[in-house]
């Protein structure tokens, strides 16, 4: 075969491999926009909340699976947007919409004053300043009584559908949660697919050789500490109007580790890995919990170990390779 012909060959897979992402893409949107009018309020409530971890964990994923930077802080960001949104609201009476981009310039300015001097750090060392972050924002809201609420925190109103709508006040949370989704996720691909994206993975493959090649390390490094938070910042505004009510306490530096987990099952690097790590970080516990109330910590570590000793890639690439030995089969056949 001459290398036209190969070249056209290559092509045309390539175009039937996109056309079959979108075609189940849109299918999976069809399926979650169907989803809420059949389910019942509790039910939608759950995937409201599992549509917010993924979005904190496609920033976890923008830092850690795309730049390869450990962060052991992201549950302060996500604090960060939750406490922003909430203060705006109780105190200032400003519009919910208002609310989301002011959560996400405070969360994006917190993570570029931490991302300076990060970039300087590597392994143990940096995802220990990370940490630092998550375990002092507790008490430091805790402090602040007159506008953080202390430890009692604050208690919000949720929004009100709007009555054309039809929609009860969960599935108007989902369908808001969902949109905000949906734009992060589109947005975040687009980045990855461009120069930036390339500069980042150049990162995390070989340092030294994104040097070489011309990669402004601390550049970019700073820009995806900046990014993550901006994105767990938006997750914790979605938070505080889902729940109507935030507290210190809903922050602790477990929540941190728990998005790291979670994204380390649903699989770094890959596209589907936040949405899995989503499903994860609310369904594990929840189930676990109605066996027993000691559960969710010990099936939540066991299900770790089980997962990474099963496939080291995640969720997403043990499914990955599940669909290519199927399709190597059905090839054969």
């Amino acid at each position: 075969m001459s290398e036209a012909a190969e070249a056209r060959a290559s092509g045309s897979r390539w175009r039937v491999a996109a056309n079959r992402r979108w075609i189940i893409m849109a299918l999976l949107l069809a399926l979650t926009c169907y989803a809420p009018f059949q389910l019942v309020p509790f039910r939608v409530f759950q995937f409201t909340m599992v549509l917010i971890y993924a979005v904190a964990l496609l920033g976890l994923n923008l830092l850690v699976g795309h730049t390869g930077q450990i962060s052991l802080g992201h549950g302060a960001y996500f604090a960060v947007g939750a406490y922003t949104a909430a203060i705006l609201l109780h105190s200032w009476h400003v519009p919910y919409p208002a609310t989301l981009p002011a959560a996400a310039v405070a969360a994006f300015a917190l993570g570029l004053a931490f991302g300076v001097p990060a970039v300087r750090l590597r392994g143990l060392y940096l995802a220990l300043v990370t940490l630092a972050i998550a375990i002092f924002l507790v008490p430091l809201l805790k402090r602040f009584e007159s506008v953080t609420g202390g430890s009692m925190g604050l208690t919000l109103a949720k929004p009100v559908p709007p009555a054309w709508t039809g929609l009860a006040e969960d599935q108007w949370l989902y369908f808001l949660t969902l949109a905000v989704a949906v734009v992060a996720f589109l947005v975040t691909r687009s980045v990855l697919r461009s120069r930036v994206g390339r500069a980042l993975h150049a990162i995390r493959d070989n340092e030294a050789a994104a040097e070489v090649m011309g990669v402004r390390l601390s550049f970019y490094k700073t820009l995806s500490f900046a990014w993550s938070a901006m994105l767990a910042g938006i997750a914790g505004c979605l938070y505080t109007w889902v729940i109507g009510y935030v507290s210190p306490d809903s922050f602790v530096v477990t929540l941190s580790i728990t998005l790291l987990a979670g994204l380390v099952v649903g699989g770094l690097g890959s596209y589907w890995g936040p949405l899995l790590g989503g499903l994860f970080v609310m369904f594990v516990p929840s189930i676990s919990q109605s066996v027993n109330d000691a559960a969710p910590g010990v099936v939540f570590g066991l299900l770790i170990i089980a997962v990474m000793y099963v496939a080291p890639t995640g969720l997403a690439g043990l499914a990955g390779r599940a669909a290519y030995s199927i399709k190597k089969t059905l090839r054969k056949e």
